[in-house]
């Protein structure tokens, strides 16, 4: 069965470290997909893709300043993507290995977390959720900006702790019209 991530039900979230005290929270408004379960339900792909300028960290001058060839540099790499290469699943625990794009970089990561069955929406629509998360190095995707503090350390911490929760609709198949 293939399936379509519910734009409105789904977010992809990430925190990072901020002058080594606090932790920054931030979204990507704008992220779509795809995926392809078994006829048991056992997911078989995912590909999900971000709009690097959606980006919102609730403060628009850094948003502003992430956008820059600083961070993402969406002018040039508008698109964060991900697109599985392995999935093991074990009931609702499951394990997505893929090849995560940004600033045009890719390199292998692991998304881990939980899948939900799916249900039946009071409209007809069959409906699955999938939460997963992962931390990643952004050093190792090109995002390198970064101030030296007075006391030691760094404005802005390396790794960066990766959520995406997602509900996907299943597609309904087309019926070939006879001529």
């Amino acid at each position: 069965m293939k399936w379509n991530l519910d734009t409105t039900h789904s977010a992809a979230d990430f925190a990072v470290k901020h002058l080594m005290i606090s932790t920054v929270r931030g979204r990507f408004k704008k992220l779509t997909g795809s995926g392809e379960t078994s006829e048991d339900g056992t997911l078989k792909s995912v590909e999900m893709t971000i709009d690097a300028a959606s980006i919102d960290t609730n403060e628009p001058k850094r948003d502003d300043h992430l956008r820059s060839p600083d961070f993402f540099d969406v002018a040039s790499y508008p698109a964060i993507t991900f697109r599985s290469t392995s999935i093991r699943q074990n009931g609702s625990d499951i394990a997505i290995a893929g090849d995560l794009t940004i600033r045009g970089v890719t390199k292998p990561v692991t998304l881990k977390g939980d899948i939900t069955g799916a249900v039946t929406d009071p409209w007809g629509n069959t409906r699955a959720g999938l939460e997963v998360s992962t931390k990643i190095s952004r050093k190792e995707w090109g995002l390198l900006w970064n101030a030296v503090l007075e006391t030691g350390g760094f404005a802005v911490g390396d790794e960066v702790r990766v959520s995406v929760e997602v509900e996907a609709v299943a597609m309904q198949e087309q019926v070939p019209v006879a001529a």
